[in-house]
């Protein structure tokens, strides 16, 4: 990995690459990307930890939301799961559904597109008993098959692992912040004055005023996939699960600093250019952008919900087993510790936001929200 680094760095124009094509490259690329290798990632053997993999309850509880929204026949039986991961989600959807409402899943077509050829394997393994599942590499992909979307759209830490350019402001003038070498070869950040005019553009539709030191990470990746999905999208909801910040919170000064880090086993890296290829880089997801950008595109703003308080109105307390088991190692002392660590106060759900979009439905969402959560 660090050899191709070298190579894309030294035969560019500058000597420098900007962080999102350094970030496409550790995470996306085919050979050496972080994401494409045949590798635990999700779980205790991997890197991170994601809600859905902490207990198959966080995927019932969507189940049964899925159910509501799809009774109300607005919308076809077909759900998309965007960045599938290892499947252990859709295997909850699909066994809830199966069960309480076989007919309902007999006309249900569950899609996965996942760019990790690792991930999809995982997903085949761990679905197999499900017939109604497709798969495909890349939303464009889907596109050739689909021309467009009617049903839901589901995301679960997908934007968060999205690239970002990285601009910081200095003696009041803005710099974005690019990857380049020492004379060693080291992996080092350079300075170059801002001139990119998509950047300057988001700025300016986002009214964000960088302060003085302050790095900032602009979603223009992001942007462009929820134009994609605004643009496909025919009749449908988008549920989006992600952390991240309001444009008010991103001015906050304990975010002066930004959020682009890595995982590595477990462990937060405050430097994105460690372990190149075999560290997950993450960043915090900007709601704002979000929702503007799918108002422009067609995709009209219902909800945000804290993740917390969405699994709480949702019904997760019902799955909290009283027991008087003394073994700590039990299947129902695990679930309980598991559902326990999704909704506590300070619990990772509490940095998780719930964001519902939807184009061209008819659903009562005063009603639907009210009866759902």
């Amino acid at each position: 990995m660090i050899d191709y680094l070298k190579h894309v760095i030294s035969q560019s124009k500058t000597g420098q690459i900007p962080y999102d094509d350094y970030m496409n490259i550790v995470l996306y690329h085919p050979d050496f990307g972080y994401y494409m290798k045949q590798k635990e990632k999700i779980g205790k053997g991997g890197d991170f930890i994601t809600s859905s993999n902490i207990s198959n309850v966080f995927g019932i509880l969507f189940a049964d939301v899925f159910i509501k929204l799809l009774s109300k026949g607005d919308i076809m039986p077909h759900i998309c799961e965007i960045g599938g991961g290892n499947g252990r989600f859709a295997k909850a959807i699909l066994d809830e559904v199966q069960g309480k409402d076989p007919d309902l899943y007999d006309r249900l077509t569950y899609t996965l597109i996942e760019s990790s050829p690792y991930h999809r394997s995982l997903q085949q393994s761990l679905l197999e008993t499900h017939p109604n599942i497709k798969q495909f590499q890349s939303l464009e992909d889907m596109e050739n098959i689909y021309s467009e979307f009617n049903g839901i759209i589901f995301s679960n830490e997908l934007y968060d692992a999205f690239p970002v350019r990285v601009i910081e402001k200095h003696n009041n003038e803005l710099f974005e912040v690019m990857v380049s070498l020492e004379n060693e070869g080291q992996l080092v950040e350079r300075y170059t004055p801002l001139t990119n005019k998509a950047i300057l553009t988001y700025l300016e539709e986002q009214n964000i005023s960088v302060k003085e030191k302050q790095r900032f990470e602009v979603p223009l990746a992001m942007q462009e996939h929820i134009e994609k999905l605004g643009t496909w999208i025919n009749k449908g909801i988008v549920i989006t699960v992600d952390y991240g910040y309001t444009n008010e919170e991103w001015m906050q000064p304990e975010h002066s600093k930004g959020s682009l880090r890595g995982y590595y086993k477990h462990q937060l890296v405050e430097s994105a250019l460690e372990h190149p290829g075999e560290m997950d880089l993450t960043t915090h997801i900007h709601f704002d952008s979000l929702v503007a950008t799918g108002e422009k595109h067609g995709l009209k703003y219902v909800t945000k919900l804290r993740q917390d308080r969405f699994l709480l109105a949702a019904g997760i307390l019902d799955y909290l087993q009283e027991h008087h088991d003394t073994n700590p190692f039990s299947e129902k002392s695990k679930q309980n510790r598991a559902l326990r660590s999704l909704i506590m106060e300070g619990s990772m759900s509490a940095a998780f936001h719930v964001v519902i979009q939807d184009k061209n439905v008819s659903i009562p969402w005063d009603e639907t929200l009210r009866e759902s959560w």
